[in-house]
């Protein structure tokens, strides 16, 4: 054996996994395909908050970068990392009209992540998955996905706000109408034929049409050294993000970082049979670990929540096994250092289907709830509904918790409420008593 695979075995225990350099490889391959999206769409609608995308773009291939490596070294595990959608969402869409500064908005994540922090290290995992109902941490992920489903509809100008803030269909005829539908139409189309890399493939498709509609622009070179990501580092005010009101907004970064994060990697661990009897993960806590560092870390270079990525299940569905399938991954996403103007010169409207579909994906888990039971349903209802109705995630997600107490103590199934419940709805009732 050449020198290179003892030492590959020996990191990443590539007999005892049963899979070899070749499938590690290909997986890693497999998942930047999956999850390259990201390069186009982060950048796009985190220059809606008035961020450089071009600086955007190098702070996140680095933390992809960073965050992944890690992830592959510590856990052993082929996860790959980039900014949750769900929070790039917020930040770029909703906090600026919440009249939030994207300073704070950076505060809050950072926030969420020494929680997230704290709950890894200390072992407080259990607990917290007991104190926010069921109902609603499902809701709110569903909230959210209507609300990038939103977002991915706007950019293709197939859903515009009329004068009266009602939405209606934009200019049918338009080209970005156009090039949003044969977006879709090609999306739909490779999914159905479960093709891997059918996000990317759909974005070059518009991207390609576009150039001659004068809607891209093809930069004069393709490669080139990165943008610094400084001028967009530390971008970040902690204190600010203190104050009581912004609590609803702490929960919406935290929420769906945690229990997405644990949903996630327990799905990828059932695909590749991790999971003992119990359905547990061994060492699932190393994942959290690194998961929820990476939030700190990435805050203070203008990153949105890191997360695990679901993606990674295209590289496990290949054969990856180990934290090399992670480091492949890494490394394809670190060559698109030097392919940047490619990647900036891909236009909203390009991102726009991609950003439709992921939404509609996240609505699946409101088949879990349990629509017999009222004070189960209501909530997970008002989550959704209150989220676009009030084009603000923070707020269904406020309004769903009150709910969620209020029917369980009219109820009279009070006990089943955890005190922390009590405590929060305090929390809640003062955030809405800003609002007035």
């Amino acid at each position: 054996m050449s020198q290179l695979y003892r030492l590959l075995e020996k990191q990443f225990h590539l007999t005892e996994n049963a899979t070899t350099v070749r499938t590690e490889v290909i997986a890693g391959v497999t998942t930047f395909a999956t999850m390259s999206y990201v390069l186009a769409t982060v950048p796009n609608i985190l220059s809606n908050a008035g961020l450089a995308k071009d600086s955007i773009l190098s702070a996140m291939i680095l933390m992809i970068m960073i965050c992944s490596v890690a992830m592959a070294l510590y856990t052993n595990r082929p996860f790959a990392m980039a900014p949750g959608m769900s929070s790039v969402a917020v930040i770029g869409q909703t906090i600026g009209e919440a009249g939030i500064s994207v300073e704070v908005a950076f505060g809050l994540v950072f926030l969420s992540g020494v929680i997230f922090v704290l709950i890894s290290f200390i072992g407080l995992r259990e607990l917290v998955v007991k104190v926010i109902p069921t109902s609603v941490k499902i809701s709110i992920s569903a909230g959210i996905g209507l609300f990038i489903a939103l977002i991915g509809l706007k950019s293709g100008g197939v859903i515009v706000a009329s004068a009266s803030d009602s939405l209606n269909f934009g200019d049918l005829t338009s080209p970005n109408v156009f090039l949003f539908v044969v977006g879709f139409v090609v999306l739909l189309f490779l999914e159905a034929r479960k093709f891997r890399g059918s996000m990317i493939v759909s974005i070059l498709v518009v991207t390609l049409l576009a150039i001659p509609m004068g809607i891209a622009v093809v930069p004069e070179k393709m490669v080139q050294l990165p943008a610094s990501p400084m001028e967009t580092a530390f971008r970040i005010d902690i204190l600010g993000a203190l104050k009581p009101e912004y609590i609803p907004w702490l929960f919406t970064f935290f929420v769906p970082d945690f229990f997405g994060t644990m949903g996630i990697i327990l799905g990828i661990a059932n695909r590749a049979n991790w999971l003992d009897a119990d359905g547990n993960m061994p060492e699932i806590e190393k994942c959290f670990k690194v998961d929820s560092l990476s939030t700190v870390a990435g805050s203070l270079v203008a990153m949105p929540v890191m997360t695990t990525y679901l993606e990674s299940v295209s590289g496990v569905e290949d054969g990856g096994r180990t934290g090399l399938t992670g480091v492949v991954t890494s490394v394809m996403f670190g060559l698109m250092l030097l392919f940047t103007p490619f990647a900036l010169m891909i236009p909203i409207v390009a991102t726009g289907p991609v950003l439709f579909y992921i939404g509609l994906q996240m609505l699946s888990a409101m088949k879990n709830i349990n629509y017999d039971d009222v004070t189960e349903y209501i909530p997970a209802f008002i989550a959704v509904s209150m989220t676009i109705f009030t084009n603000n995630i923070a707020n269904g997600l406020s309004l769903s918790v009150l709910a969620y107490v209020f029917l369980k103590v009219a109820a009279g199934k009070g006990k089943e409420l955890h005190a922390a419940m009590y405590g929060l709805s305090i929390f809640l009732i003062y955030y809405f008593s800003t609002l007035l």
